[in-house]
């Protein structure tokens, strides 16, 4: 069952309006030539300031369920096949002057020698869905790594969810930057609810969350633990394509379809302090997940989801980002998706190949030896289909059109397009094979992913 939570609308509106603002302090004063001093913005230090510890309650197991944020992981490949745990806390502290009350969550090897070191943590979706979790899980817990999530938007949705486990929590507009300073201080401190010390932590987000990262990173740059350590060792802005400041820690920044399709940073890669930075496109990716995504279960739009392995990519750029913040192995640069801004031709401001998939960008072997046509934008299937998921039928047309809208969508080839182009099934899978298998060893796919990959599309048919 998909958690509650605020309607389509208001998702809508909440995550334009932080994006927007998230835009609005993307690009640092006098550009990104040179030293410049910080700018002023209410709330924050203009020089190094060590933020205070909140206070960590005991994990909290009811009265009630907890909310479920994390509803949409691959099937097969839940938190019991890794076994891992899943621990709820509140923690409490001021923030702009006001008191605040939180929830956190942290998922952890269940067998706490297991754990890496190393840590992914995330403001949650004002959705209420831990989506850099759900798009990293299996890499991530295959891994032994941790993952965290802090609620730094309204907790209007936890109390109507179960106002007697959740009435306590409070978080006001204002507090979302101290708040992940606090609580990401917490994670390294000796009080820390993590399974041993933190080796390195990097924050991450998609869309409405990515905007809470862009406009956290001004506060990263002050904001230290009591010891006055650096909080966070990297970020991975995902489902955005703005042009984000430069830092003084590695970034990767990951656009899809949606965003390269109408506006997409010019923001060159970099390796000096500083200027550390890549930006990784890959063909084939929408906005959202559309594979395993409970809201989009079963298919509420007009053309066929697509089933494009998000996950097994977005996992590629976590991996290169712990790498290089934690072995100082810096990625791979990767060519971007060419741009054409010509939708009169094809449909797409992307330039497009001859079967019809984006060009350029980073490779993986459902473009480069195709069965399908992939793109964004997906529509809502009108009226809306019988039995769907329990987001869409709350929310009716407008939810089923905001999923759609931010889905991609694919269209299979024909079997005669099939055999012209690989002659049999046999013939495909060997060339399929052939090409995950160079991208393996170019760093572009994960090994871990191999036999899901060809367990996928072994079920294509001629």
């Amino acid at each position: 069952m998909s958690p509650s939570g605020p309607s389509a609308l208001t998702l809508a509106f909440a995550a334009s309006t932080l994006l927007a603002a998230a835009g609005a302090l993307a690009q640092p004063p006098g550009g990104f030539g040179g030293p410049r001093p910080e700018p002023e913005i209410e709330g924050i230090p203009r020089v190094p300031t060590a933020v205070p510890l909140p206070s960590l309650s005991a994990p909290v197991t009811g009265p009630g369920s907890a909310f479920d944020s994390a509803p949409s992981l691959a099937h097969g490949l839940d938190l019991k096949h890794f076994r891992y745990e899943t621990t709820e806390y509140f923690v409490s502290g001021t923030a702009a002057g006001k008191p605040y009350t939180t929830r956190v969550v942290v998922r952890q090897p269940a067998d706490h020698r297991r754990f890496s070191g190393l840590v992914l943590a995330e403001s949650m979706h004002v959705s209420g869905a831990a989506h850099m979790f759900e798009f990293t899980s299996a890499y991530l817990m295959d891994s032994g790594h941790a993952a965290v999530e802090i609620v730094t938007t309204s907790p209007q949705q936890f109390v109507a969810f179960n106002a007697e486990r959740y009435s306590s929590l409070k978080v006001e507009n204002g507090q979302q930057n101290e708040i992940i300073a606090q609580v990401g201080a917490l994670l390294r401190s000796s009080k820390t609810p993590l399974a041993g010390p933190v080796r390195k932590m990097v924050m991450g987000g998609t869309s409405m969350s990515a905007g809470t990262l862009i406009n956290y990173l001004p506060a990263h740059m002050v904001f230290r633990t009591p010891e006055m350590n650096r909080i966070f060792d990297g970020f991975m802005p995902t489902s955005n394509g703005s042009t984000i400041r430069e830092i003084d820690v590695p970034m990767i920044q990951m656009p899809t379809m949606h965003e390269v399709s109408t506006n997409v940073t010019r923001r060159q890669d970099g390796d000096e302090p500083g200027k550390q930075f890549r930006l990784y496109e890959f063909a084939a990716i929408g906005h959202v997940d559309s594979r395993d995504n409970v809201r989009l279960l079963p298919n509420p739009c007009a053309k066929p989801l697509s089933t494009f392995l998000t996950q097994a990519y977005f996992s590629v750029t976590l991996h290169h980002l712990l790498r290089w913040v934690d072995e100082g192995i810096a990625p791979p640069r990767a060519q971007r998706i060419l741009l054409d801004r010509d939708e009169s031709n094809d449909g797409s401001s992307m330039a497009l190949d001859a079967n019809g998939n984006p060009l350029g960008g980073i490779p993986s072997p459902y473009v480069d030896v195709p069965t399908a046509k992939y793109a964004p934008v997906n529509t809502a299937a009108e009226p809306v289909i019988a039995s769907p998921s329990e987001y869409v039928r709350v929310n009716g047309l407008q939810g089923a059109q905001t999923m759609c809208r931010l889905s991609a969508y694919q269209e299979p080839f024909s079997a005669a397009k099939l055999r012209e182009l690989y002659g049999s099934k046999r013939e495909y899978l060997r060339k399929f094979e052939a090409r995950l298998g160079e991208l393996e060893r170019e760093g572009w796919s994960l090994p871990f992913y191999h036999d899901a990959i060809l367990a996928d599309v072994a079920k294509t048919e001629f």
